[in-house]
């Protein structure tokens, strides 16, 4: 398996290495850290052609840099992209690895809170056949080196199966914990009958995610309560070394992501990372 981060030499590149380290020791995975060049650009004091070996250098010394950042137990490859466009040449380049997952940290822009998207991360949201790995501001900082517990938010929007199918991929793979949590009824909390109906759905997607993990595997599943979406998931208790893994919007089209309204919502209170699954084919 291939997780590949998009690197920048800034602390949210340092934040995406720390998450995909994490991701790759836990699931037996390789690193691939790249860097996209703009193409066609020129400097007022460089010709063309040599501006582009220039920046293809800078990138090369940036990405040395960031192999410092990966431990010897991780397997690490570097790949330097030239393309007019960051999030393109980063999906050319998810695409010809033949990567799992892309790994993302934040740009110092956009959302408030512990994760930050910048125009780059929001056209690959958009974008992305692959599910793409939101690392939190901070990061770099966790003492966790392996992902602790993967948190699943179900619901019963097209493409949950296809969340629920991957949380209980990766929790089967790395040996993890998986707490299913159902934000069903979020909008109005205070309607028993709408709590009764998140309840019975988190209980028959447990039954469904026991009977295709092994035995062992510990699965829970609760019902998020709060006034709105960011006050019960800051309700959960989340640790160091958990990640949560969220689906598409219904408005994604078919085998691409779409961050719904949802999980932007969910992203202002979160500093855990965000894996955002895309949906496939019907």
């Amino acid at each position: 398996m291939r997780l590949l981060v998009a690197y920048l030499a800034t602390t949210g590149g340092a934040d995406a290495i720390s998450v995909g380290v994490r991701l790759a020791r836990t699931l037996g995975a390789r690193l691939d850290v790249c860097m996209v060049v703009p193409r066609d650009r020129t400097a007022p004091l460089l010709p063309a052609a040599n501006y582009d070996e220039v920046l293809v250098e800078q990138s090369e010394q940036w990405l040395t840099e960031a192999v410092d950042l990966v431990p010897t137990d991780v397997a690490v490859t570097t790949h330097v992209v030239l393309h007019d466009s960051a999030a393109q040449g980063l999906l050319d380049e998810t695409e010809r690895l033949g990567a799992a997952a892309l790994v993302v940290g934040g740009s110092g822009g956009g959302m408030a809170g512990s994760h930050s998207l910048g125009s780059v991360v929001n056209e690959l949201l958009h974008a992305s056949s692959v599910p793409v790995v939101l690392a939190p501001r901070g990061a770099r900082h966790s003492t966790a080196d392996r992902v602790r517990e993967i948190t699943c938010a179900i619901g019963t929007l097209p493409g949950s199966t296809e969340l629920l199918d991957a949380a209980v991929r990766v929790s089967a793979e790395g040996s993890l914990p998986l707490r299913l949590v159902s934000l069903v009824g979020l909008d109005k909390s205070g309607d028993a009958s709408r709590l009764r109906r998140a309840t019975a759905h988190a209980e028959e997607t447990l039954d469904k995610a026991v009977a295709a993990l092994p035995p062992a595997t510990s699965v829970t599943a609760c019902v998020a309560e709060g006034t709105s979406v960011e006050s019960a998931v800051d309700s959960l208790d989340w640790r160091d070394g958990d990640l949560i893994m969220v689906g598409s919007s219904r408005l994604a089209q078919p085998r691409r992501l779409f961050l719904g309204s949802t999980a932007a919502k969910m992203l202002r209170v979160l500093a855990v990372p965000m894996v955002v699954v895309p949906r496939h084919d019907d």
